[in-house]
């Protein structure tokens, strides 16, 4: 079998927007692969600090869900520079890479016109800043899916796009795993107890944390997160992945705690019960992240109903 250390890249080559699909295909005349996967489109809008590890991520998905990646670097000069390369993957395929650099209002245009038609449109907002000016909102009117921190840009929900957070996507392990702790009929009795819950988080972005516990608060029927607190600590993983939690009510206490590996402890405690388990809750790339929100769209009134109440306390916060 053919693997992607067999293959070379090639390119990158700078070309211009009129030219790309010409220089994409001068570029695929040079290999011997007879079929090309037109699986669909990723548009990743970053700025050049965060570049490096938007292309390693997008080179993670292994163009399963996406054969022709385009990346806008938005902090570029006002001419707009457009390199074309094939990028090797493994089983013996190539996917398109095209990279512009310009500003947000060159892109603008720029971008539309190098989508593959007649496929799914996937757009990637893998900046840390608010979006200024109408560049997104263009994209967004052509996109099936956004993947963003939708929190961050406050990015709401819609009917015409599938809203893809993250860092929602990255918390699933967590969420997961604090259902099975409530698998277990004595422990779900005592959830009419509950009334608060502490969320930790690693690094300095609390967002995610803030979209757990909306799922928490609506699950258990909460009109807001009054009772929801949120704090930094350390745990080994990403900026933004979550640590641990706690749920907290009159003679209940429930723990979930990251510790080695993929490792997370429980303590429930309740009159008469003290239990203690250990359950996996894998680590996750963004890559990983990226697959899951792309093969796997999260069920849209779940993540809605956490979004809201996120959205709310950030609003009460600010």
């Amino acid at each position: 079998m053919t693997t992607a250390t067999d293959l070379r890249p090639l390119g990158p080559v700078e070309t211009t927007v009129q030219r790309a699909q010409a220089t994409l295909d001068e570029l695929w005349a040079q290999t011997d692969v007879e079929t090309r996967a037109y699986t669909g489109n990723i548009v990743a809008l970053t700025v050049k600090k965060h570049r490096e590890r938007v292309e390693e991520a997008l080179a993670g998905l292994e163009g399963r869900y996406a054969g022709r990646q385009i990346i806008g670097v938005m902090d570029g000069q006002q001419n707009v520079v457009v390199r074309a390369s094939l990028v090797p993957q493994r089983g013996g395929l190539y996917i398109e890479r095209l990279t512009l650099e310009a500003t947000p209002e060159q892109l603008q245009g720029a971008i539309l016109p190098l989508l593959r038609p007649a496929t799914v449109n996937h757009v990637w907002w893998g900046a840390d800043t608010k979006p200024e000016g109408v560049l997104l909102r263009e994209l967004t009117d052509v996109a099936d899916q956004i993947i963003a921190d939708s929190l961050t840009l406050d990015i709401p929900p819609a009917r015409h796009y599938a809203l893809a957070d993250l860092g929602w996507s990255r918390s699933s392990g967590w969420r997961e795993a604090l259902a099975q702790v409530f698998d277990s009929p004595d422990a779900a009795r005592q959830l009419p107890r509950v009334d608060r819950i502490v969320v930790r988080y690693a690094g300095r972005n609390e967002l995610p944390a803030r979209l757990f516990a909306g799922w928490v608060a609506s699950t258990l029927g909460w009109r807001d997160l009054e009772n929801a607190e949120f704090r930094p600590a350390r745990c080994g993983r990403e900026n933004g992945d979550l640590c641990g939690m706690e749920l907290i009510g009159e003679g209940a206490h429930f723990t979930l705690t990251a510790a080695d590996g993929d490792i997370a402890r429980t303590r429930c405690e309740w009159p008469g019960m003290t239990r203690t388990t250990e359950i996996n809750v894998p680590r996750m790339t963004l890559a990983e992240g990226l697959a899951r929100v792309m093969a796997r769209p999260e069920r849209r009134e779940v993540f809605e109903r956490a979004w809201t109440l996120a959205k709310a306390s950030l609003e009460k916060k600010g």
